[in-house]
């Protein structure tokens, strides 16, 4: 399973036995789900008053960071292309795959200074979530910006002879060139009509070589064909070619713009290539210090709702909980046999919606214990 559900209880005599009790009835006799103890160091606790106010910031910041962990594990998705069954494992934080990092989670005492308040910690993780994003979004359209432009010039090489770039189909052999009078057009024609083109090119117009037509190639619905004859009536003969369902195409024979053509083809295939590398590292470092970010988000708020709703001095247990999928429903009865002694206004379990001062549970579901739940399948599935 890769959801996981952050809980917090009481301490009962100890947290040590909160958490051997939790452990007991889930894991050890009923076999619901794996535990383990989520630790969280001694934060600052500051007032009643901001405890209320940031247990409210932190939801909407939770779901901010969510949303860049996915967004980035998205785009790492993206940008790996045939190389996406690699994703999984690129997905990494601190080094460790998520569920290792989250079920021996440890607060980054570095980065997020306990002796700050809660509200600073708060903001500087906001300020990391943005700056990661904001760097995102200008790598991400960069990069965007130079495959699309690579993906325009391949689909010009590849598709049908109506459309498709005709300069690596065409030798210089082909062409009447240096001609002032004399030009070879390019001309679609249809399988279905290659009877009609090869006994009419000739008459659609006055001033046509005789037997200079030649098949150039042939796709699986139409032929190329080139065509001499007379500058001066090339649009009489594009008319009647349209009249008779035949495609003059627009090509003039350059020896340099085909060159450019095939250089700006190779310059973008290896301008890409080399911002491969180091934009796949970047999502990767940034995917580990988002989700990073993300999680201590989760254990801030399980802090404060657990000081908002136990009460001080601080004293509760956190733990992560990994729910075996066909457990779900009883591992939820079984917790709140557990804890629905804490649940004063008796709305156990009762869903979204319910205002409690002090409780920050809009949107979520509101039980007797402190209750957050973790997703880290952060992949959406491949449109088929």
């Amino acid at each position: 399973m890769t959801e996981f559900w952050l809980i917090s209880a009481p301490g009962e005599k100890t947290c040590q036995q909160t958490w051997e009790i939790l452990n007991n009835v889930t894991a050890k006799q009923n076999n619901l789900s794996m535990n383990h103890k989520f630790n969280i160091p001694d934060l600052k606790v500051g007032t009643l008053d901001v405890l209320v106010g940031l247990s409210d910031d932190l939801g909407k910041l939770d779901t901010y960071s969510e949303s860049v962990t996915r967004k980035i594990a998205q785009y790492l998705g993206d940008v790996l292309e045939e190389q996406r069954d690699k994703l999984q494992e690129n997905l990494q934080a601190n080094g460790v795959d998520l569920v290792t990092y989250l079920t021996r989670f440890q607060w980054d005492l570095a980065k997020y200074p306990i002796k700050q308040s809660l509200k600073n910690i708060s903001e500087i993780i906001s300020k990391q979530v943005s700056q990661i994003e904001a760097d995102l979004r200008t790598k991400s359209t960069s990069y965007n910006n130079l495959k699309g432009n690579l993906q325009s010039l391949e689909r010009k090489s590849t598709g049908s002879l109506l459309t498709r770039s005709l300069a690596d189909l065409v030798k210089k052999e082909d062409f009447i060139l240096g001609s002032d009078y004399l030009v070879t057009l390019m001309v679609v024609v249809p399988k279905a009509y290659q009877h009609d083109w090869l006994s009419k090119y000739e008459s659609l117009a006055d001033m046509v070589v005789p037997r200079s037509t030649k098949l150039i190639t042939e796709d699986g619905e139409n032929c190329l064909y080139t065509v001499s004859l007379f500058q001066r009536v090339v649009d009489e003969y594009k008319h009647h070619c349209r009249e008779n369902k035949f495609v003059v195409r627009d090509f003039t024979y350059n020896e340099g713009d085909i060159a450019a053509d095939k250089n700006q083809l190779t310059k973008l295939e290896a301008d890409k290539k080399k911002q491969f590398g180091p934009l796949v590292r970047w999502l990767k470092v940034n995917f580990s210090e988002c989700f990073t970010a993300w999680i201590h988000v989760k254990a801030l708020r399980v802090f404060v709702e657990s000081v908002l709703r136990y009460g001080l001095p601080v004293n509760f247990q956190a733990m992560i909980l990994q729910p075996y999928k066909k457990s779900m429903k009883r591992l939820r009865e079984v917790l709140n046999q557990l804890y629905g002694h804490l649940d004063n206004a008796g709305l156990s379990g009762t869903e979204a919606g319910v205002e409690i001062p002090g409780l920050n549970i809009g949107g979520s579901e509101y039980f007797p214990y402190v209750y957050y739940k973790i997703g880290i399948d952060l992949i959406e599935p491949m449109k088929v």
